[in-house]
């Protein structure tokens, strides 16, 4: 059930809120502010080390020596945090990883963080998400 309420923004403030929600395609205010509440929601259950989940992307060199290997033993290490996983050749040298990620908001960071250390690694990213409990 939907409830309605009203805020009061300053002009400037109502502007540029108003450009966040035409460059990212909202049909309307409302939509923008359920999903400003959402993300909050899911940034403090992450602080509150909760249990969540994530998205944890990796692109790194394929002929870096060992790195597929040292990449798979790290995630052997949080093996029961690891969901999915999906592996893809993007060129000759290049690949990505793409790892679907459960547990409590302090372990899946700190998988990512070794993740992205490992020597090889060219661009590291966790997209940070919720279990869904309270996103309805």
């Amino acid at each position: 059930m939907l409830k309605r309420f009203s805020i009061s923004l300053e002009e400037e403030l109502l502007t540029i809120f108003d450009e966040h929600i035409t460059a990212r395609s909202y049909t309307n205010r409302s939509e923008a502010i359920r999903d400003l509440i959402r993300k909050t929601f899911i940034k403090d259950e992450w602080q509150a080390d909760k249990t969540v989940m994530g998205v944890i992307s990796l692109v790194y060199d394929h002929h870096q020596h060992k790195l597929q290997e040292k990449v798979t033993l790290v995630q052997h290490d949080y093996h029961h945090h690891i969901v999915s996983t999906t592996h893809v050749h993007m060129d000759h040298d290049n690949c990505l990883e793409v790892i679907v990620v459960r547990g409590k908001a302090k372990d899946v960071q700190e998988l990512a963080d070794r993740l992205s250390a490992l020597r090889g690694v060219r661009d590291a990213n966790l997209a940070m998400s919720s279990t869904g409990k309270f996103l309805h």
